[in-house]
């Protein structure tokens, strides 16, 4: 089968590999989309995947082509979604109901190989069944759905909270639909990229902006997400929090990526500073609101390109070019 390998650290192709077989709980997955997100760029930077060369990919969906000798629950023909987290459900962590902060932490596409490819394996655990009307080359947007829903069980959202995210790619898109929908009373959104921000707006985000000074909020915002994990756009959203506010550092930074906090003030105003790592226990919720369609593909999908298309894939990606960018095998 043909796949994306990320050989070595900046050196990614697209060429034939074995095709997958599955164990007796594993299902093989004929894929028909598969996203690319900021995890894709550090691994290929060199970063989280423990080993190369590596099949990337975790946003992917697909039918069903092949299923292990113990799988019941779904068959050849069916149409799934991929949950890419791989927990170990034995450390105290998943004991605890935290798998996503697993010891052993793993994921399809980031430390196995994943979607970007023909076909890939998949327990038939992690699989979610599509249903009919929801086109399956579409659902790859569930898996960045299903962050973002971690990211508000993060939250806690109040009612009437004014919310400021800073970036309106893919992410920060879907977290301000969640926004729109947890009973914020008001959702204002910064990129210096023009086109993203007019997609923010054609969202209906209640103000945007290249800056929040740019913005009329003296007091700052009650809840400052970050959706970039650039340095600079951390740096001004802590400082952006109202009192009794919170920062959710949702973007995902460099290693070494650094901000100055200020501990008087957390102390003296109350202020939360907390992150959403992936995902939890949320997967299944995303899949059930994409069915309901609570976002609009045609938006978010800026950019399909075929598999052999991968390296273009990763360099528009790069550039900041369009929104989701997703391949097609």
């Amino acid at each position: 089968m043909r796949a994306a390998i990320v050989e070595a650290p900046g050196k990614v192709s697209v060429t034939t590999v074995p095709d997958p077989t599955p164990g007796p709980r594993d299902v093989v997955v004929d894929v028909a989309s598969c996203g690319l997100c900021g995890t894709d760029l550090h691994i290929l930077q060199g970063e989280f995947a423990p080993s190369l060369p590596l099949v990337p990919g975790h946003e992917f969906a697909g039918e069903i082509v092949g299923v292990g000798s113990e799988v019941t629950e779904l068959a050849v023909g069916d149409r799934v979604a991929v949950d890419p987290s791989l927990h170990c459900h034995e450390c105290r962590y998943c004991r605890n109901g935290r798998g996503n902060l697993c010891e052993r932490w793993a994921a399809i596409g980031v430390t196995v190989s994943g979607g970007a490819a023909e076909y890939a394996v998949a327990p038939v655990a992690n699989c979610v069944k599509l249903p009919d009307h929801i086109d399956v080359k579409d659902a790859a947007l569930i898996e960045p759905l299903s962050c973002a829903v971690r990211g508000y069980d993060v939250l806690n959202s109040t009612l009437g909270a004014e919310v400021l995210i800073y970036g309106s790619g893919t992410m920060g898109l879907m977290m301000l639909e969640l926004a729109k929908r947890t009973g914020a009373a008001g959702v204002d959104v910064l990129d210096v990229n023009p086109e993203r921000l007019a997609t923010a707006g054609l969202l209906g985000c209640s103000r945007s902006a290249a800056g929040a000074d740019d913005l009329d909020r003296p007091g700052g915002w009650d809840v400052v997400i970050d959706a970039t994990g650039n340095a600079a756009a951390i740096q001004d959203g802590l400082g952006r929090v109202a009192k009794g506010g919170t920062f959710l550092q949702f973007g995902v930074a460099d290693y070494a990526t650094t901000a100055v906090i200020e501990p008087y003030r957390i102390y003296n105003q109350e202020i939360t500073i907390t992150g959403s790592m992936a995902v939890l226990h949320s997967y299944e919720r995303a899949a059930a609101l994409f069915a309901t369609g609570i976002l609009d593909p045609s938006v978010f999908i800026s950019d399909r390109l075929p598999l052999d298309q991968y390296p273009q894939a990763v360099d528009r990606f790069k550039a900041g070019v369009g929104r989701k960018i997703v391949v097609e095998p």
